[in-house]
């Protein structure tokens, strides 16, 4: 029934002159919440395609970066998965936040390790204008229940925060097959397969050296992505990335870049990510030469 479903909401899409205003009239029924992420991701490398990742949630005026009100108002909007950052407080909790101090994106002061969970939800979020919103800093496993069935989140990890304690929880919210877990090198990918086997993983891969790392350290290939980095795409890289069914993520970060999106999946990029989720959704949709944006059809698959 659920893969049912998928076909449905991707049909649906395919007969939608856009996916970000297909999006918006119904956000429940065109989730980009694949049942099977490695499925999803080898049907975008085999068919070309790529999928966006809507950085620290998607942050907009009006919507705080990590909140749950920006996820939700990005996943109204755009078929994009939903990067978020993980930070620990002073009594163990785990809750989203991507800088080491409240300052910036919050009317607290502080470290986030030096104040409980209680206390940095009796702050109030600001945009990245600085204004003052009504929205509070989610936990991570408010997020995970949030984002079930209707998002992929991918998770990373911040200094100070266990590959562990992470794994833990989104064991407890049944959330192990609706997550990505981002890590920076090839040890840290190798610790976390073996602290969560059933994960799935996006990791620097520099060289194809770190590929066969990878497998000597007996890291399943099928549940590795590779993060090339924000540069230019190496196509030699990439291309034997895929030829060993690993798939590549590459950051296009800033406003206004025309056509870079379209160059990255061209050169083999699967997944995109991005600050503005929706104009690249846009510039993908209208360069796949398909009837609807053309990544969403690998939902039938995942």
């Amino acid at each position: 029934m659920r893969a049912a479903l998928f076909v449905f909401a991707a049909l649906m899409l395919s007969a939608c002159d856009d996916p970000v205003d297909c999006c918006a009239q119904d956000p429940e029924a065109h989730a980009l919440a694949p049942a099977s992420l490695p499925a999803f991701f080898d049907c975008l490398r085999d068919s070309g395609e790529a999928v966006v990742s809507a950085h620290r949630g998607g942050p907009a005026p009006g919507f705080a970066e990590n909140a749950i009100e920006t996820l939700e108002n990005t996943v109204r909007t755009t078929p994009a998965f939903l990067e978020v950052d993980i930070a620990r407080t002073r009594d163990g909790a785990l809750i989203l936040m991507h800088d080491d101090t409240l300052e910036r994106t919050t009317t607290g002061q502080g470290a986030v390790r030096d104040l409980t969970l209680a206390q940095i939800q009796s702050f109030s979020l600001r945009d990245e204008n600085g204004r003052t919103l009504s929205a509070r800093a989610p936990s991570l496993r408010e997020a995970l229940d949030w984002a079930d069935g209707r998002a992929i989140l991918e998770l990373d990890v911040k200094r100070g925060v266990s590959y562990e304690d992470v794994a833990r929880e989104v064991v407890a919210a049944g959330a192990m097959g609706r997550v990505v877990f981002i890590t920076y090198s090839v040890d840290g990918a190798a610790r976390l397969a073996r602290v969560a086997p059933g994960a799935m993983i996006y990791t620097t891969i520099e060289r194809v050296g770190d590929i066969a790392t990878l497998e000597r350290r007996g890291v399943d290939l099928s549940r590795i992505v590779a993060w090339i980095g924000t540069g230019a795409p190496d196509a030699a890289l990439i291309d034997a990335l895929n030829a060993r069914g690993v798939e590549a993520r590459l950051g296009v970060f800033g406003s206004n870049r025309g056509g870079a999106f379209t160059s990255a999946a061209r050169e083999g990029v699967s997944i995109i990510a991005v600050d503005n989720a929706a104009d690249a959704v846009r510039e993908l949709d209208a360069a796949d030469g398909a009837e609807g944006y053309a990544a969403l059809q690998c939902l039938a698959r995942g």
